[in-house]
């Protein structure tokens, strides 16, 4: 071999080295050229051994070997460095197949020529193989069909790697476009290898917009209600435990909404549709969107349909009676270390307890925004809530962090005042919520408790106020309170 081989060789052995250390992603091709390379050098040691030895039948063809050898592995890293070097620092991003296609046809345009110049003719031999060629063009009618059809997928950027699809009962991510499959990742872990042509021949589904930097897809979770429930407000409280809430992977533009589809086995059938934003977490995000519907469902006085069944059950009064006790005993145990409550009797406490409407919370929902109005409270039962302060323009400020046992609410229970301050739950919550009307019936009977419930209030107030602003603010006359909730109740 002459020094032109060998210069040609230690050139594409540096280009090797220089794409291993500037492109380390690429380090697996770099590294398979490396070892071609190796390769021709040693066929090509091994023809100047020959020549020397004096075995020059084995020494040409080596020679040959290697110098066609080495034109391959010129092509491969010149494709190399083209498509995923100098391209992408230009932002030209072709599919690679185009570089597979690019490679294979200027190998075999150099074997050609190899071939030609060792004095092979290969348009006879094309002329006369004619049937044989026929026969293996058409027992590899299949296979040519999935290259050709993966050459087609990427061109058009039909499908492309990192694209989530379904074909008929499979869905996952796109991780490799090859010449013959496509090779698709499924959430299970599974790989499932779908043949181009099939893709070619059949419909499948891409999951989200091309246009959209991150795929969003529209999901439809389904929920069956009495009939006996107000269909547009079902809607309402159903857009709303999503809107309210801060559920990962779950947009807020666009809105979720709601809409009633059905009627079906005594029951409404409704479908409330939103954004996900990654759609390896389908199932999980569907399970806390409906643990948030189910939470708002039962808040509002709602509840999931079953399927409906006559049957005769007897059950025995006194087990009733132990069960309603225990709720009872529950109640009151909720309510007897309520400051606010503290002048009332046990029986007014009892009458109070039965009033208390069962409102879970899930992790991440807004129990209440400030400046809504709301005439009631919530008295916290078990979980962890946080009270933020909003101001236009400004980050939300944390204030305090609510417990078993703390209310919040209670100003607009009372005086009809809009919320102080924004809730939301830090873990699931379970609370009773108060309204004006089941607290009412115990202020007209005796209107003087309002005078202790006002220094209560007044004292929270301040006390809110001096953790929302450090400096402090002026205090919180009592009085104005009590005028405040005497007017409310009409208790003049």
């Amino acid at each position: 071999m002459g020094s032109e081989f060998w210069i040609s060789a230690g050139g594409l052995l540096a280009l090797c080295i220089v794409l291993m250390a500037l492109r380390p992603h690429e380090r697996r091709s770099a590294r398979n050229n490396l070892l071609w390379l190796l390769l021709v050098a040693a066929a090509a040691g091994a023809g100047l051994l020959a020549h020397r030895v004096g075995v020059p039948q084995a020494a040409a063809p080596l020679r040959g070997v290697a110098g066609f050898g080495l034109g391959a592995v010129a092509i491969r890293l010149v494709a190399l460095t083209g498509f995923r070097v100098v391209l992408p620092a230009l932002r030209v991003r072709l599919p690679g197949i185009v570089e597979d296609l690019v490679v294979s046809m200027a190998i075999i345009g150099a074997a050609f020529v190899w071939l030609r110049q060792g004095g092979l003719e290969l348009g006879s031999i094309v002329a006369t193989s004619a049937v044989l060629t026929g026969i293996i063009v058409f027992s590899m009618q299949e296979t040519l069909g999935n290259i050709l059809g993966g050459l087609a997928l990427q061109l058009d950027n039909s499908i492309r790697t990192g694209d989530w699809v379904k074909i008929d009962d499979v869905s996952g991510r796109v991780v490799e476009v090859r010449w013959r499959y496509t090779a698709i990742e499924t959430r299970n872990g599974e790989t499932v290898v779908v043949p181009n042509s099939f893709l070619m021949k059949n419909r499948f589904t891409v999951i989200g917009s091309r246009s959209d930097e991150q795929p969003r897809w529209r999901r439809w979770v389904w929920l069956n209600i009495p009939l006996d429930a107000p269909p547009m407000r079902v809607c309402d409280v159903l857009r709303r435990a999503l809107q309210n809430a801060e559920i990962p992977n779950v947009a807020h533009e666009p809105a979720p909404t709601a809409v009633l589809m059905d009627f079906v086995d005594g029951s409404a059938r409704y479908a409330l549709r939103y954004w996900l934003t990654d759609p390896q977490q389908d199932d999980p995000t569907d399970s806390l969107v409906r643990a948030h519907c189910h939470a708002a469902l039962l808040r509002h006085g709602m509840r999931i349909a079953l399927p409906q069944e006559e049957r005769l059950i007897t059950q025995d009064e006194s087990h009733q009676a132990a069960q309603r006790a225990a709720e009872l005993a529950r109640r009151m145990a909720a309510l007897k270390d309520v400051e606010l409550f503290a002048s009332l009797s046990a029986a007014e406490m009892e009458h109070l307890a039965a009033h208390l409407v069962p409102a879970p919370f899930v992790a991440g929902a807004t129990m209440t925004h400030q400046g809504d109005v709301a005439h009631w409270l919530y008295l916290v039962v078990s979980g962890q809530a946080d009270v933020w302060s909003e101001a236009p323009g400004q980050p939300r400020k944390f204030i305090a962090e609510l417990r078993a046992g703390d209310i919040f609410g209670e100003m607009g229970m009372m005086t009809g005042a809009p919320r102080g301050a924004t809730v939301t739950a830090k873990t699931d919550v379970d609370c009773y919520r108060l309204d004006k009307a089941g607290f009412g019936e115990i202020l007209r009977a005796r209107p003087d408790i309002a005078t202790e419930m006002s220094k209560v209030l007044a004292a929270r107030a301040a006390e809110l106020e001096k953790t929302r602003n450090a400096a402090g603010g002026p205090p919180v006359a009592h009085e104005n309170i009590l005028a405040r909730i005497r007017s409310f109740f009409a208790l003049d």
